[in-house]
């Protein structure tokens, strides 16, 4: 037998083999039982959809499920029954776990009402597709509110901030806003801003007197805007309004001091010299002045 054939035989005896290994291997470990590890487990109620903001919650609406014992869900419930009835004021989405912090409290009702902030207040404007921000103002957006008056008695028009990173409820004429979780521009005919009560009253005023803007927030941007006005001759004509003219300066007061007369130049005394004379063996002094 030549050495090429005796490779060739010993080569396909060791493929055939190690498949013969291999397929008796697998045999063996798919007729292994599986074993199956028990978690401790506890109740969670978790939600069966998607559910927007105000939705009161029905049977349907939740599920409970099993949940890991060791990952526990702070302000979790277990029990359906504690959440039925109770409205939603934060949006939630399928097998979201419902938490108390999303939850009005118990007989609060729906809607609009339990997202009202304790101390705050909601007040709607009207607004159109240029002031609300090409329909961009959607629930849960932040914005300031500026409004554009005539300066009483000045003939001038001037802009100033009525309400600053101002919290958006509700925009248009539902409350649940199908197209602003998609991200597209919504027609809105009124919008609703939750603020303080004193801003509530500067937006009530500003909307009687003065027509109203919204200007969009980015969400990180909670500082304070300016607030100082804005006047049109001042920002457009570089000129000073004529309602602060420049006060007029006073005149200089005349001094009362009597002037002192200068004392009297005295000539100084001429200077005297002294002079010896010796003469022999006397001795003689003379004062010449």
């Amino acid at each position: 037998m030549k050495r090429q054939t005796r490779t060739l035989i010993v080569v396909g005896l060791a493929i055939v083999t190690a498949g013969l290994a291999s397929f008796a291997v697998y045999e063996v470990l798919s007729r292994m039982p599986v074993r199956q590890v028990e978690i401790a487990t506890r109740s969670a109620v978790v939600a069966t959809k998607a559910m927007p903001v105000g939705t009161r919650l029905t049977q349907d609406d939740v599920k409970v499920v099993p949940w890991p014992a060791k990952t526990p869900i702070s302000g979790g419930f277990t029990d359906a029954k504690d959440v039925v009835d109770r409205g939603l004021v934060a949006a939630v989405v399928e097998n979201e776990p419902i938490i108390d912090s999303k939850l009005a409290p118990a007989n609060a009702g729906a809607g609009l009402l339990p997202t009202i902030q304790p101390g705050m207040r909601a007040v709607s404007v009207r607004v159109n597709e240029v002031i609300g921000v090409a329909g961009f103002v959607v629930p849960g957006a932040h914005v300031d509110v500026v409004t554009v008056i005539d300066e009483p008695g000045q003939r001038d028009t001037i802009s100033r901030l009525v309400a600053s990173n101002v919290l958006v409820l509700s925009a248009g004429t539902r409350y649940d806003q199908e197209d602003s979780k998609q991200g597209k521009a919504i027609r809105s005919t009124v919008v609703t801003l939750m603020v303080s009560p004193v801003d509530a009253e500067r937006v009530a005023l500003a909307q009687a007197e003065g027509q109203l803007q919204l200007t969009l927030r980015h969400p990180l941007d909670v500082a304070s805007a300016d607030d100082t006005p804005v006047v049109w001759k001042a920002a457009f004509f570089n000129t000073v309004p004529a309602a602060n003219p420049p006060a007029p300066r006073p005149a200089p007061r005349r001094s009362t001091v009597q002037p002192v007369a200068p004392a009297p130049i005295v000539a100084p005394a001429p200077a005297a010299y002294v002079v010896e004379s010796i003469r022999a063996a006397k001795r003689t002094e003379e004062t010449i002045h």
